[in-house]
Order: structure tokens, then sequence, then C-alpha cells
């Protein structure tokens, strides 16, 4: 009678190694950050701070500048959310569906503005800008926000309509089905969790968006990025910076839990075809 042995896996060190040392990357500068949006005294060579307190939330919270800069990156980021999947979505429903001239070239033209250096493309598109007395306002910085969410609502909307069951909507067209209903049915239900996952990242990418907010802007629209920096250069106080990085995480937080509630973790597998 043969016995089997009993093989153990075999234990992948360098794999482990790796993972713990890009926790440490990721997790402990949020840590710092967390530690000294509480902390009061902290002085060195002590590893732990002295004392701990909400003394600098108060202060930093009932600035009014904070709250309008708070209310405005959540108003322009709801806005170049819903202008962008009401332009993009169509979009890539043709590129993902559709054969006409030029459609390669033009697909891929989303993806270039990505390859050149970014800060250079914003000054070019604030010369133009400046042109049209676009610079200092509040449209001004939805145009150039909505440039930053053309990768994330073309890209990824397009995988998740190319991915769709074709049978099953021929299927649907044959027992006479109307092109809506079928798009409706059946096409929306199997694209909807990776369309509504790029939707989250546009969401979250135009949040902290700073560059476009700054240069276009600046001086009559302070986001809350632009107002941190700003801040920060002119206060050199850890706790303030660190006290409105943790509001500037809370947006995040909640989008991705909301993500990962109504998403699921699958959603990228399906829209890539996985």
């Amino acid at each position: 009678m043969t016995t089997l042995a009993l093989v153990r896996p075999r234990t992948d060190w360098l794999g482990i190694v790796f993972a713990a040392l890009l926790t440490i990357a990721i997790v402990g500068p949020l840590l710092v950050v967390g530690t000294w949006a509480f902390t009061e005294v902290w002085r060195y060579p002590n590893v732990i701070p002295q004392q701990f307190g909400f003394r600098f939330w108060g202060q930093t919270l009932g600035r009014p500048d904070v709250w309008n800069a708070l209310m405005l990156s959540l108003q322009l980021t709801t806005v170049v959310t819903l202008l962008s999947a009401a332009i993009c979505l169509p979009a890539a429903y043709a590129f993902a569906r559709m054969s006409f001239p030029g459609r390669n070239i033009l697909f891929f033209s989303f993806l270039a503005g990505h390859a050149f250096p970014k800060f250079g493309l914003l000054v070019a598109i604030a010369a133009i800008f400046l042109q049209l007395d676009l610079i200092g306002t509040f449209w001004g910085v939805v145009l150039i926000q909505l440039v930053g969410t053309l990768m994330f609502m073309i890209w990824i909307p397009v995988a998740a309509f190319q991915a769709v069951d074709r049978r099953m909507e021929e299927a649907a067209r044959d027992v006479g089905a109307s092109p809506l209903r079928v798009f409706w049915s059946i096409t929306l239900p199997q694209a909807g969790p990776t369309i509504a996952a790029a939707v989250l990242l546009s969401f979250v990418g135009t949040f902290y968006e700073t560059e476009g907010a700054w240069l276009i802007g600046a001086p009559g629209i302070r986001t809350m990025p632009v107002l941190m920096i700003s801040y920060i250069n002119n206060q050199m106080v850890i706790q303030f910076g660190a006290v409105l990085s943790v509001v500037l995480w809370v947006p995040s937080f909640i989008a991705l839990m909301f993500a990962r509630r109504v998403i699921g973790g699958g959603a990228f597998a399906r829209g890539f075809g996985g």
C-alpha cells in the first residue's frame, strides 16, 4: 500500500518581505499623519507624543475658509463627475460597439494626454483659458478637471461594455426586445458595477486634484487641496496640515466603503473580461 506523503507548502519569504515593506510604505505615513492630527506636544527625541488632544482640530475647523473650501470641493467634484459621465459613457459605448473612421486614433488620444508631463499640459491649457476669461472661475476649474477624468471614464467603461455577453443581447433581440430594453435589462446590469467603479474613481481623483485647480482657479477658486497647500506654507505647524489631511481623507474613505459594499470586489475583473 502506497502512503502519500504530505507535502508542506513552501513559505515564500521573499514575497512576505516585499508585502511587509509595501505595507510599511503605505500604512506608515498614514499612521504618522493620523498621530500628528491628535498630538498637542511631541518633542524630539521622544518616540511617543507627550500630549494628545483636539486643540488643533478646533483651531483648524473653526476657520470659515476651511468649510468654504470643503463645500466648494464637493460641489466641483459632483459637477465634474456628472458631466464626465454624461459625456464619456456614450462615447465609451460607441468605442466598444461601433466602428468608424479614426476610431483607434481617437481612442488612444485619451491616453496620450496622460503620457506627457501634466503641468506642461496645464500651462498650455491655461494660456487658452486666459484668452477665454476662464481663469479664476468655477467653470474654468470644471473644464480643467474634466480632462483628468477622461482615462477613467473612457477606458474602464469601454472594457466593461466589451465584456458584456453578446449572446444574451442577441437572444433578447430574437424574442422581440427593443434595443433600449436590451440595453437596460442586459447590457447595463452586466457593465454597471465596473462603470460605477469608474465613476467613484473619477469622483475621488477629482476631489484630490490640485494642480489644475491651483493654476486655473487662483485666486478666486480655492478647493480644499489648494487651501491645504497655502495653509501649510503660511503656518509652519505640522498639526494644521495633519488635521486637513485627515479631513481630506474622509470623503475618499466613504466613497471606497460605498464601492466595497455596493459594487463588490469582482467588478474590475468582470469589466476586464475576468
